[in-house]
């Protein structure tokens, strides 16, 4: 960073402020909640969160040196749990991601899939074979419509498949929808506000272990 991108002294300083600021206002709002979700707390974390980590870049920017706290971004916390207390239905939403990293993998065993059906279906026991060749797009429709997400996930490495970011939200709901109620538009009504619980995976997470483990040791006892 040049000199002139730098922050002055004074913005440090006018930094470190408004963290102590946004402190006194966490300890009141603290002090005085309404209950375990109070809207007045997560309010004031978001803030005190936002502060702290303008302090950190400036602090950083101006004299190259980073402050103990780690404090998780507010774009990765939940809202307060707006839902029922005790739920009559819950919707799980699971999203997986995956990169193709072998296509001639993947190409080879939907094929086997689809050799497997062809087989099936001259015996009289089956509907028509899918005819995959070349196309990573029908490779992936005969593999996920043969197996289900679980088994795939399990197994994604024997498919060619490379897992990336993966999240499970439990989210409550008064009454369990109407059949067919929603299938046009599935995921439209994820409501964050709604979630029981919440399991993310991540390679992110490996790396911030990873990262912590080469740090060297800080002071005081270990």
């Amino acid at each position: 960073m040049s000199d002139a991108a730098q922050p002055t002294a004074a913005e440090v300083r006018a930094a470190a402020e408004a963290v102590k600021a946004a402190l006194d206002r966490h300890l009141a709002a603290v002090e005085n909640r309404t209950g375990d979700d109070d809207p007045a707390v997560y309010a004031a974390f978001n803030d005190l969160a936002a502060a702290a980590e303008a302090y950190d870049e400036r602090l950083y920017d101006r004299y190259d040196e980073v402050t103990p706290f780690e404090i998780p971004g507010v774009e990765d916390t939940l809202p307060p749990y707006t839902g029922p207390e005790e739920p009559n239905a819950v919707s799980v939403l699971i999203r997986r991601d995956y990169a193709v990293a072998e296509p001639q993998r993947l190409l080879a065993q939907a094929q086997r899939i689809a050799d497997v059906e062809r087989a099936d279906e001259e015996d009289g026991t089956a509907g028509a074979a899918a005819v995959v060749g070349t196309s990573v797009h029908a490779a992936l429709g005969v593999l996920f419509g043969e197996y289900e997400p679980d088994e795939i996930a399990s197994r994604h490495k024997e498919f060619g498949l490379e897992e990336g970011d993966s999240t499970l939200w439990v989210a409550a709901a008064d009454d369990l929808p109407e059949p067919g109620e929603w299938l046009s538009t599935p995921f439209d009504q994820a409501d964050p506000g709604r979630v029981v619980c919440r399991f993310d995976v991540s390679a992110v997470f490996d790396e911030d272990e990873l990262y912590e483990e080469d740090l060297p040791p800080g002071p005081g006892p270990h």
